[in-house]
């Protein structure tokens, strides 16, 4: 019995020394250790890779594998081939990591999966559409697309954009980070010319008197309205007295004949980034005073104002070749006292838009518009008006005619900045004349020059510009 208990004994001894640990009611002495807890694999020293959906990637390891782990095997799987060669296949939209270990349980590699989008396709035909851009595309969060890189123009930065969002189905999952090398700049050089002729004729005879027999006397009193232009201003006026039929008649001939020629040039230029816009006005602006509005204590009116002159809005976009998209609104309006309405003139207008494509430095005839307008109107007294010869003395012609010949010429350049000293004011050398020239010559200035000099001809005398 003594024996039994013995073996038994030691056994369990032995049982507790291979655990590593004895029951004690005491505390463990100071000097014992503690085992330390250590992290051997990790996102931290993982090396990161990209896949496509259904698309693999084979990875060569430096020593024999013994066990893989697979985070997320839906994401992403690991097929072993041989010892030291591993196939990762992505299987859906999502990120994973994959651990290697020996047979001694140290880590032989790790690796931070992403699968994104197959972009291969997109990359393929940015290459082949795009093959002077520098477009680089990364998956970003499940199904997301960054691009990144350089283009050439903007035109080959929203293309790219617009492949990009057609593939991901939504243009808000695309982030465009596409940087445009040295946007170009475009000068627009626009020629607003405008001739207006105008003819009026006005001829009628207003007549005043009486006539009669006896004591049967009869007035009469015609007088001409001139519905189209107004009374001339001009008239010359006869009277006759008489004892017959006609006892007095007063005739007042009025007539006028006018020509005009309106002529409005204006040749603004404008510079603008590609894909800004650019706005210029010449004219001025009238009030149009609003309806007030009174309250309990005061009365607000705020006029409005509009504008009027010769106005240019234009924005461009530099394609490829140097060839240049341009969207161009150009209105022309002047202030016309006879269109007053409550006060407020009105203006008549002039105005083209268009979108066009055109070469640096070629010009287009933006709008060429002729318009003839005729108003006629012969008025006179009922019956005697429409007797030969004499009835011109009882009818009025009143006679208008309007042309206009609008023609606006428009010519972008691509250009780009200059030194200041390769620029000219137009007072450059400019001086004012002495006392002698201005008062016994009248003369308001001197002759100035250019500051390249004169031209290698043979003309002699002076050069530059003169203002009289």
């Amino acid at each position: 019995m003594t024996r039994r208990t013995l073996i038994l004994t030691a056994s369990l001894a032995a049982v507790i020394a291979a655990v590593g640990f004895v029951a004690t009611d005491r505390a463990p002495a100071a000097d014992a250790q503690v085992p330390v807890m250590r992290v051997i694999s990790s996102d931290a020293t993982a090396r990161s890779i990209q896949l496509g959906v259904n698309k693999s990637v084979v990875i060569e390891l430096p020593r024999d594998i013994k066990e893989v782990l697979v985070g997320d095997e839906k994401i992403a799987t690991a097929v072993v081939r041989s010892h030291q060669r591993v196939f990762i296949i992505g299987v859906k939209v999502g990120q994973t990591n994959v651990y290697f270990f020996d047979a001694d349980g140290r880590q032989i590699g790790a690796l931070d999966i992403a699968v994104t989008r197959n972009l291969n396709g997109l990359r393929a035909t940015l290459k082949r559409v795009l093959p002077n851009a520098n477009i680089h595309i990364e998956g970003v969060g499940d199904d997301g697309v960054m691009l990144s890189g350089s283009a050439s123009s903007p035109a080959e930065a929203q293309q790219a954009f617009d492949l990009a969002a057609r593939l991901v189905g939504d243009k808000e999952k695309v982030v465009n980070g596409i940087v445009v090398n040295g946007r170009d700049q475009v000068m627009l050089k626009v020629t607003v010319a405008e001739v207006e002729r105008t003819v009026i004729k006005q001829l009628g005879i207003n007549l005043t008197g009486s006539a009669g027999v006896g004591s049967a006397v009869v007035n009469f009193n015609t007088t001409n309205p001139f519905p189209v232009n107004g009374s001339p201003t001009s008239n010359i006026q006869a009277a006759l007295t008489g004892t017959g039929i006609f006892k007095s008649v007063t005739a007042n001939l009025r007539a006028m004949e006018q020509a005009g020629v309106v002529h409005i040039l204006a040749e603004p230029t404008l510079t603008a980034i590609s894909g800004e816009p650019a706005s210029f006005l010449v004219g001025g602006e009238f009030p149009i005073p609003p309806a007030a509005t009174t309250t309990t204590t005061t009365t607000t009116a705020q006029p409005q104002f509009k504008q009027f002159g010769v106005s240019l809005n234009f924005t461009p976009v530099v394609m490829s070749e140097g060839r240049i998209s341009l969207n161009v609104k150009t209105e022309v309006s002047e202030v016309d006292p006879a269109l007053t309405v409550q006060g407020v003139p009105g203006t008549k207008m002039r105005r083209a838009n268009t979108t066009v494509e055109i070469p640096s430095g070629g010009s287009l005839a933006m709008a060429g518009m002729i318009k003839e307008e005729t108003t006629q109107t012969i008025a006179g007294f009922p019956g005697l008006m429409n007797v030969p010869i004499l009835g011109a003395m009882f009818k009025s012609r009143d006679y208008r005619n309007n042309q206009t010949e609008l023609m606006i010429l428009v010519t972008p350049y691509i250009v780009h900045a200059v030194a200041q000293k390769q620029l000219s004011r137009p007072d450059d050398g400019f001086a004012d004349p002495n006392d002698q020239s201005s008062v016994l010559l009248g003369r308001l200035n001197r002759i100035y020059g250019v500051p390249a000099g004169p031209p290698k001809s043979a003309y002699h005398g002076n050069i530059g510009f003169i203002l009289d």
